[in-house]
């Protein structure tokens, strides 16, 4: 499909790069870090005139595309914030770093709100069932997962994201609310396609965004994709009619009541083993001492009880042999099933002769759900498990029990902080 060269009525910047093929996302810190400053320049002014554009996967320099290292915190939030903020004040920057803090709220919101995630995952299950039954609506979800819909731009987008692992963000919401409210599919099966194919696949940026487009998140408000919006923001490449202008959000049975966060635990004095996963993969740094050995384990086949995209797989598996080398330690080795990180935890804490493992400690998510009674059974072989936290995260997330403008109000006092 060509790919039209910018309209005049897109805002124009001295200096605006243009790629010639589709960005390469390489999972090491060092690629996340080049990135960042390459795309640092462009935090002022210039992004936040031209981050609603999807201009297709040839032409992003109008947008970061640091979150698959962020997502795996190959390249923190801290570092984000503070290499933009070297460059230009909080005011001119605003848009971009408001971006940041957006993961932040929706990480922070659902550490306080973990039956959403757990709701999600029955809603999730209680789908699949139901296309397994329905003829009519398994057809309608393959024709959508297959890019075979009557809408081009829609089409389009499914073959991006199953070929790259990454979508433009104004473009994931055109999806989302395209699959929801014109193709009529159930939610949680879009969220689940996203998740198995999204290199930044995040099980709360996700699961939100998914539920904010329904009218779920902020009750009763819904995000409607439109004509006219698509056709200037992918520079008319696409103009898609038949979309629906229904403006009736999903309703829910369930009320997500608000849980306090529990404090985070401290590193402990002694040996310990050193348990990475794909969620944080630059825990090591928080660490004032080195590990006795270090364990890695990767999540990814819990983001879905379908079949996870291989180009998820791969960045993963890239992102945690980065973070086993840049670890400071004996490498004891890498799983990914609960079974195997037991019998690889268990093994070396008798060769190292120690009874204590630090990791960070899981979010609602895959590893969270992957490491599920892990904690339990360890303790019944003699071990413990200290789970700890980044100052960033705990900076923010009290913040985070509400809505957005609560932590908004406070983004100058903590980027001071930070």
């Amino acid at each position: 499909m060509a790919i039209s060269v910018m309209n005049k009525n897109v805002p124009t910047f001295p200096g605006l790069l243009r790629e010639e093929k589709p960005f390469c996302f390489t999972p090491t810190r060092e690629a996340g870090l080049k990135q960042l400053k390459t795309f640092t320049p462009q935090t002022g002014r210039r992004y936040s005139a031209l981050r609603n554009y999807d201009f297709g996967p040839e032409k992003r320099d109008n947008v970061s595309l640091l979150s698959p290292w962020i997502r795996h915190r190959l390249v923190t939030e801290e570092e984000v914030i503070k290499a933009t903020l070297s460059r230009f004040s909080l005011s001119t920057a605003e848009k971009f770093i408001l971006e940041v803090f957006w993961r932040s709220y929706f990480k922070g919101w659902l550490e306080h709100h973990p039956m959403v995630w757990e709701s999600y995952r029955n809603d999730l299950r209680e789908a699949l069932t139901e296309i397994d039954g329905d003829k009519e609506l398994f057809s309608r979800y393959e024709k959508a997962v297959s890019g075979k819909t009557d809408l081009e731009c829609f089409n389009y987008w499914v073959r991006e994201l199953t070929q790259t692992g990454y979508l433009h963000n104004h473009s994931r919401m055109w999806f989302a609310s395209i699959w929801i409210f014109t193709l009529r599919l159930p939610w949680s099966l879009g969220a689940d396609f996203f998740l198995r194919h999204l290199l930044d696949g995040d099980a709360a940026s996700n699961t939100l965004g998914w539920r904010w487009v329904a009218g779920l998140h902020t009750k009763g408000k819904i995000y409607l994709a439109r004509q006219d919006n698509i056709r200037k923001y992918t520079d008319n490449r696409f103009d898609p009619s038949g979309l629906s202008a229904d403006y009736s959000p999903i309703n829910e049975r369930t009320t997500h009541h608000t849980e306090p966060i529990a404090p985070p635990g401290e590193i402990p004095g002694g040996e310990f083993i050193l348990l990475i996963t794909d969620e944080d993969c630059l825990v090591s740094e928080l660490l004032t001492s080195k590990p006795s050995s270090i364990v890695g384990f990767l999540a990814t086949k819990y983001r879905s009880p379908l079949e996870v995209a291989e180009v998820v797989k791969q960045f993963s598996r890239g992102a945690m042999a980065d973070a086993m080398h840049l670890a400071s330690g004996k490498i004891a080795g890498t799983a990914g099933s609960r079974k195997e990180i037991f019998e690889l935890l268990l093994n070396a804490a008798k060769k190292d002769k120690v009874n204590q493992i630090v990791m960070v400690e899981p979010n609602c998510g895959p590893v969270k759900a992957g490491l599920a009674d892990l904690e339990n059974a360890l303790v019944r072989e003699g071990l413990r498990m200290h789970f700890i936290r980044r100052g960033y995260d705990d900076l923010v997330w009290p913040h985070t029990d509400k809505g957005f403008f609560k932590l908004k109000k406070k983004i100058p006092e903590l980027v001071s902080r930070i």
